[in-house]
């Protein structure tokens, strides 16, 4: 696995202008380019305030208790979402890929992430309001790994829980570090039972519900 130099979560300028907007009863830190919330905790809806209050580009997430930022999409992670999108327009043009979708996850719903793509039946996000959406219905999540130091807890522990206590049958992780994606799937009491992982190329089998074959030969093209 290769990490090398990972970026920091955020500008010293975008934690000031954030805490300057936080709630009354939130208290921000910014120590070695990390974000903190002032005794490790902070309740959903105050999250959800200041999720809001965020200056433009800066997206945050409530992931296992812990307040994160979501590093900002370079272009090649931007081109694997749309590489995705574009196969399921044609073979499942039933649903679709809502790409940066808010959800509610984690037990008992106390937790806030934005998911690089979601994948739900057309139309199924209309009759919610906010950002943050019920994962009822969700089939598969998708996250690609980012170029920052928390992607490997963020990405590979963290949200498969939050994932899998929301019920979200499959949560399909591309692996920018190790050239491989990996298919969480086979969800029995809050949690997935099988994650096998595949290299760039591979043919990939996503399980019902999603019920779709990768042909994954075009991710060489965007390995960094």
């Amino acid at each position: 696995m290769t990490f090398g130099t990972r970026r920091p979560q955020m500008s010293v300028e975008d934690f000031e202008e954030l805490a300057s907007k936080a709630p009354k009863n939130v208290q921000l830190e910014f120590l070695d380019g990390r974000l903190y919330v002032k005794g490790d905790h902070i309740e959903v809806d105050d999250f959800e305030e200041l999720a809001r209050r965020a200056p433009e580009g800066v997206k945050l997430e409530l992931i296992d208790g812990k307040l994160e930022v979501k590093p900002l999409p370079d272009q090649r992670h931007r081109a694997i979402v749309v590489w995705l999108s574009r196969l399921f327009m044609q073979h499942r043009p039933e649903l679709a890929l809502y790409p940066e979708q808010g959800l509610k996850i984690g037990a008992y719903r106390k937790g806030n992430a934005c998911a690089d793509a979601a994948l739900a039946p057309l139309d199924h996000f209309i009759a919610q309001d906010g950002e943050w959406a019920d994962p009822k219905g969700v089939l598969m999540v998708v996250e690609v790994t980012s170029r920052d130091r928390d992607t490997d807890r963020r990405d590979r522990i963290d949200k498969v829980r939050g994932y899998a206590e929301a019920g979200i049958p499959v949560y399909l992780l591309i692996d920018r570090d190790n050239d491989t994606l990996v298919v969480h799937k086979d969800l029995k009491n809050g949690t997935y039972q099988q994650s096998p992982s595949y290299p760039y190329g591979a043919v990939v089998e996503l399980p019902v519900p999603v019920n779709m074959t990768l042909e994954t030969e075009k991710l060489k093209d965007y390995a960094d």
